[in-house]
């Protein structure tokens, strides 16, 4: 039994939180107290909104058919007993929170605090949990090293046997437990990946006149361990391998690598850094099937007595999806260190891609990852390896693991400017800063659908170290009462039972005592229908079943909710925008007057309007000078109004047709008080039209908000200047001291010109003159010779030949 004070301070605690209930009811657009009334049980008063309580008194609906469910205060009114009442409160307890100890010499690591928490919570109803982090200085790291140690890799491998020791010593100035480990991979051990003719497989580089080892899949070669001298002894017994195709087998070794903590040597509490290191793409699921390997990978260990991967010609390639949940179950973080292509790649293939491509975006599938460059022989590793250490260890984000369907989680994050909402990374921290955050975990509705007492457990923490808060969630889904059961012929009417105070009856009968029979008589209940309706007169305003003279509404789910005496409100009739009603939860909710049945907005602080649809926000009417709609129209709306559309136009009417600059609003001024010129000062010399100083300067000095103008004189030099508007609407005006001038002709060079251009026209002239005429005798000759082929010639004496003797004949001869 409770004491007279015990008592008052419970109900002084139940006041307390009911006051702040109601306000977060209001706040979020459930002050209408009728989404209590349709619960029908405890348990589902429980659900619906965190301001319900329940009344268990038996007597309490005998008179009146008062809802059992309902607030608190309205419970009071209607004549529950105080002590009748059920309204359980959420409430967190802090099961271990041990101080922050960032150094490793005070004792054990603390970096997170606190670790553990209880809640119990009421759907709807959110919990914050301050969380704080401090990074330790010398905190644990395990650093492994995969690498592929095919041959194109054998530079490389070189390198990473003597910088063990360069490595410990550089990380041993950020840390002073730090441990290194070393695993190689190759290929799946089957065609298309590698030889499988036994002398290739042997001597896969014999053709290329090179010394190689046999192929394999993976092999952890170091463990992880602080003894450098065994790492770089191990190591230097390494040899290079080879495989056919370009891609490798890395994705078996990451898994491998990750899920294999004893062989590895993870540590539990330790930074984890898994090195990834090639210089080409790789294997993934699905990629197997080459091979005949269909079955998929089942994300175990399966190293054997020696660290070699027994499963390689068993099991495919792992996906990303699998990699990145591994990873992430044991806070790996990979880092994807890629070389470029070797001179021996490019002489192959010339076409070949930079295998960085095949890496870049993978780090968005992990839940923390990097993607670096290794320099040709990965001489850069100790630099690689100790600047990304450095930019992990300088920011912290925050996740959870809690399911997504139960809970609802925002962050907030004070990175040293202040507590800021939906922040969930700070950056830029040093070692040793506290970090504060804050979490606010809403438990969904959704929790309690098929609720049988299961709690919930989840973690919260840093994606970078295994340390976190672990969160227990007890969710407040029934009433205890729900379990006792009282049935009798004098208990609700001998037709039901009683369950926390309330009826449930048998199959049949209804009515807050069961004292009504569901089969009602011929016509409507006039009991049930709305005096307002407008529409056609139905019962419950057909939203609703008529029981007992008293409506019970229907239940349409996915949120929607039908309420009020006669079911004539809902929470879905309400204007809509941006298809959603009064534009979401965030710009407002949806009541209704029970009286008249009138639905309307209730807008958040931050909107207006019928639908709220309006923001009150005037940022968005600002025009780029900071004056509202420039000075020329209204913001309505969160939108600029021109006064007159046919002169300004634009988001914040700040373009104006026809409107002068400002370049040339101030340019006379510029010109009359810097130069003496122009319009201004013939007009006035004094240049008393001229409001603002004007400062000569020898050069412009690039004020921040300055903008720079530049005009032609009277002299037709041209002259700068540079203006920028003041808060008090003001300018600050600027102006070269020196004009830009054209220069004058040099009267020499023209002359020249002239008579160069005359010589090379003429040689021009004559050069097309020379051209002409060989053309045109090149076809006389063409011509002749055609007509020469096709001449017919007598073979007679030629008649216009001449002989060069004369016969004459004398007639007196021989008389």
């Amino acid at each position: 039994m409770l004491t007279d004070i015990g008592r008052y301070w419970l109900y002084a605690r139940i006041l307390i939180i009911h006051t702040v209930f109601m306000c977060y009811a209001q706040e979020n657009g459930f002050s209408d107290v009728g989404l209590c009334s349709q619960a029908d049980s405890c348990d589902q008063c429980m659900i619906q909104h965190p301001s319900c309580a329940w009344c268990k008194y038996p007597e309490f609906d005998k008179s009146e058919n008062f809802a059992r469910c309902n607030t608190v205060d309205n419970l009071r009114q209607d004549g529950c007993i105080e002590q009748m009442i059920h309204f359980p409160q959420s409430q967190q307890r802090v099961n271990k929170n041990a101080a922050l100890n960032a150094n490793s010499d005070l004792g054990r690591i603390v970096q997170v605090a606190p670790q553990k928490v209880t809640l119990h919570m009421r759907p709807g109803e959110p919990l914050r949990i301050p969380l704080n982090i401090r990074q330790s200085e010398d905190f644990p790291v395990d650093l492994y090293v995969v690498m592929d140690v095919t041959y194109t890799m054998k530079n490389d491998l070189d390198n990473l046997k003597i910088l063990g020791a360069v490595i410990v010593q550089k990380m041993g100035e950020i840390t002073k437990d730090f441990r290194l480990g070393f695993g190689a991979f190759v290929e799946k051990l089957t065609l298309p990946y590698v030889e499988i003719i036994d002398k290739r497989f042997q001597d896969p580089c014999a053709a290329e006149d090179l010394v190689c080892e046999p192929p394999f899949g993976f092999r952890n070669i170091v463990p992880l361990t602080s003894n450098t001298t065994k790492f770089s002894v191990e190591i230097s017994k390494v040899q290079p391998s080879a495989n056919l195709d370009d891609m490798e087998g890395g994705m078996d070794a990451l898994m491998q690598a990750t899920v294999c903590t004893d062989q590895i040597g993870w540590r539990k509490h330790a930074r984890h850094l898994l090195l990834y290191a090639t210089d080409d793409s790789f294997h993934t699921a699905g990629d197997g099937l080459l091979g005949g390997i269909v079955t998929r990978n089942d994300g175990k260990c399966h190293l054997d007595d020696i660290g070699e991967y027994t499963e390689s010609l068993s099991m495919d390639y792992p996906s990303i999806s699998q990699l990145s949940a591994a990873m992430k179950t044991h806070s790996v973080l990979p880092i994807f260190a890629i070389g470029p292509l070797t001179r021996r790649d490019m002489k192959k293939n010339k076409k070949k891609p930079d295998p960085v491509i095949y890496y870049q975006d993978l780090p968005q599938f992990f839940h923390e990852a990097l993607t670096a460059r290794l320099s040709e022989d990965s001489s850069n590793i100790v630099e690689l390896v100790q600047e990304i250490y450095k930019n992990i260890t300088s920011a912290v984000k925050i996740e959870d693991d809690a399911p997504a369907d139960a809970f609802d989680i925002d962050y907030s994050a004070d990175c040293g400017n202040g507590m800021q909402p939906g922040v969930s990374e700070c950056s830029g921290i040093q070692i040793s800063e506290d970090v504060a955050f804050q979490i606010e975990i809403t438990l969904n509705q959704s929790a309690c659908r098929g609720y049988n007492g299961h709690t919930y457990k989840f973690g919260i923490g840093p994606t970078s170290f295994l340390e976190e808060l672990t969160v227990l969630v007890h969710p407040i889904c029934d009433c205890p009462c729900s379990n006792t059961e009282l049935r009798g012929s004098k208990i609700c009417n001998g037709t039901g039972e009683r369950v926390c105070g309330a009826c449930i009856c048998d199959e049949g009968w209804s009515g807050v005592r069961c004292d009504c029979d569901r089969e009602e008589a011929e016509g409507q209940d006039q009991a049930c229908i709305w005096k307002n309706s407008t529409d056609e007169i139905k019962e419950c305003n057909g939203r609703g079943s008529c029981i007992c003279g008293g409506c019970r509404c229907n239940k349409p789910g996915s949120g929607k909710q039908i309420y009020g005496t006669h079911c004539q409100c809902d929470n879905f009739s309400c204007p809509r925008y941006g298809n959603q009603v009064c534009g979401g939860t965030k710009r407002g909710s949806c009541l209704c007057n029970q009286t008249t049945g009138e639905h309307y907005c209730n807008c958040t602080d931050g909107y207006t309007g019928e639908s709220c649809n309006c923001t009150r926000s005037l940022e968005s009417c600002m025009s780029p000078k900071g004056v509202l709609c420039s000075g020329v129209g209204e913001c309505v709306c969160g939108r600029c109004i021109c006064n007159d559309t046919d002169k300004y136009g634009g988001a914040t009417c700040q373009n104006c047709r026809g409107c002068p600059g400002e370049c040339e609003l101030n340019a006379p001024c510029v010109q009359c008080k810097a130069f003496q010129s122009g319009e201004f000062y013939s007009a006035d010399p004094q240049c008393s039209q001229c409001p603002y100083p004007v400062h000569i300067v020898d050069e412009l000095s690039k004020r921040p908000g300055s903008q720079d103008c530049i005009f032609q004189d009277v002299d037709d030099c041209s002259f700068i200047f540079s203006y920028e508007r003041l808060k008090n609407g003001s300018y600050y005006l600027e102006v070269q001291a020196t004009k830009i001038c054209p220069r004058p002709p040099d009267v020499l060079w023209v002359i020249i010109g002239i008579i160069v251009g005359i010589i090379l026209v003429g040689l021009a002239l004559l050069f097309i003159w020379r051209v002409l005429t060989n053309i045109h005798d090149r076809r006389e000759f063409q011509q002749f010779e055609k007509e020469r082929a096709s001449a017919r010639w007598q073979t007679g004496e030629n008649p216009i030949y001449k002989p060069s003797t004369t016969v004459f004949k004398n007639p007196t001869y021989g008389k």
